[in-house]
């Protein structure tokens, strides 16, 4: 990582942290619109086990829990997780959800083909390189298992914030302290290379209001045909 990317993200982290200890469950209790959504499609798709990317201070992991799932929620602020763990406690969920301090921009902390689902809300939009996003993404396929469903959200360039604000190249400007990598839609089809593109839907969220993608992707089932030949499957 160049030293002005790691200072962006060093300031980030701090931020963040900070953020989560001035307002406890700032994004409140309710689940978002795209984890309620997430959930419909995990569930259709048979999952049992979720990975949250991201997860702050719970509110999705939270509703995942509710409705059934298995829950391992990742962030790389201590102070948001600490959040989640005393909700899920309160909401006797604790049981299904396990959190993990994480860095998206350093390898899962989790085995191949481990897990049934990976949703991330507006973490791919941090303040990442699009360089660190592919290996995200990289990561996120190693530990999906074969026909797992990836959902994710990210502002993108149609966003009014984009071009505006502090300029940190690689499409990424700091608003009041937060850093987004607004995308471009190419991007969504490069992380998309190698993945069945399910969908890519529009929507906006907040006062501003944000501009974002919901984009559902899965990873193809692979079976041996014969010796050296494979054949994908959706």
């Amino acid at each position: 990582m160049a030293d002005d990317d790691q200072r962006l993200a060093d300031a980030q982290r701090e931020h963040w942290q900070s953020t989560y200890g001035a307002h406890p469950e700032m994004y409140g209790a309710e689940p978002s619109a795209p984890a309620v959504h997430a959930a419909e499609v995990f569930r259709a798709a048979g999952a049992g086990e979720v990975l949250e990317l991201g997860a702050g201070h719970g509110r999705d992991a939270l509703y995942f829990a509710r409705q059934g799932f298995a829950v391992r929620a990742t962030d790389f602020s201590a102070a948001g997780l600490e959040q989640l763990r005393t909700a899920a406690r309160r909401q006797d969920v604790a049981a299904r959800i396990t959190t993990q301090v994480h860095d998206v921009r350093t390898p899962l902390p989790l085995p191949d083909a481990s897990v049934d689902a990976v949703f991330a809300h507006m973490l791919l939009c941090m303040a990442l390189s699009t360089e660190e996003i592919r290996s995200a993404v990289a990561e996120v396929r190693r530990v999906l298992r074969p026909g797992g469903t990836f959902v994710y959200t990210v502002r993108h360039t149609g966003d009014a914030h984009y071009g505006a604000g502090v300029a940190h190249g690689d499409d990424i400007y700091e608003h009041g302290g937060f850093a987004v990598h607004f995308f471009p839609r190419h991007l969504v089809d490069l992380l998309a290379d190698g993945w069945q593109l399910d969908e890519v839907h529009a929507f906006a969220e907040g006062a501003l209001p944000r501009r974002l993608w919901r984009v559902t992707q899965t990873l193809p089932r692979v079976t041996h045909t014969l010796p050296g030949v494979t054949r994908t499957l959706p």
